[in-house]
């Protein structure tokens, strides 16, 4: 009796409800898998095909059977017993596989969502900086504008030089003459 009590009482600190009956409790994520594969698999033509099978092999023994070895006679009431029984069954199950799979799309979508702002996020931002880099380009002397200013630079020196010269040859002659 000490070992039955110590069962029912798990933590010391709480009094113990009386009469209280206590349910198993399972994991959630495992019989929502598990109702998942039921689901999954209620939907395949390899159950189409054997439920087929039972069913006409469950008609074929209640009608061609001997009378003494029939175990549902011709309205087949236990069959249909049973297979309400399945369907009352799978309805549930196939609901929550497919509010699972909701779930799932939602969650999907959500990142989906999250990514696509960050995307567009990263999309403006490198937008501002090529916008940014343009404006800073427009300011910056192009190649082709510094070839042009130093064959202009190197122009003007000739000119000056040839012209330096003129004048230094005209003074020469100026003192030689």
């Amino acid at each position: 009796m000490t070992d039955l009590r110590s069962k029912r009482v798990e933590r010391l600190d709480q009094p113990v409800e009386p009469g209280r009956v206590r349910l198993p409790r399972f994991d959630p994520e495992a019989f929502g898998q598990w109702s998942e594969n039921i689901a999954r698999y209620m939907g395949t033509a390899k159950f189409i095909v054997y439920m087929t099978v039972v069913i006409t092999a469950w008609f074929a023994w209640n009608t061609l059977a001997p009378a003494d070895l029939r175990f549902d006679p011709y309205t087949f009431t236990f069959l249909t017993l049973i297979l309400s029984l399945q369907a009352s069954y799978a309805a549930p199950l196939i609901l929550l596989a497919q509010n699972r799979q909701t779930d799932r799309d939602r969650l999907a979508m959500e990142e989906d969502r999250r990514r696509a702002a960050m995307q567009k996020a990263d999309t403006e931002y490198l937008a501002r900086e090529i916008a940014s880099l343009r404006i800073a380009l427009g300011e910056v002397a192009t190649r082709d504008f510094l070839r042009s200013e130093l064959s202009r630079l190197a122009d003007e020196l000739d000119e000056a030089a040839h012209r330096r010269q003129k004048r230094e040859r005209k003074e020469w002659e100026e003192e030689h003459s």
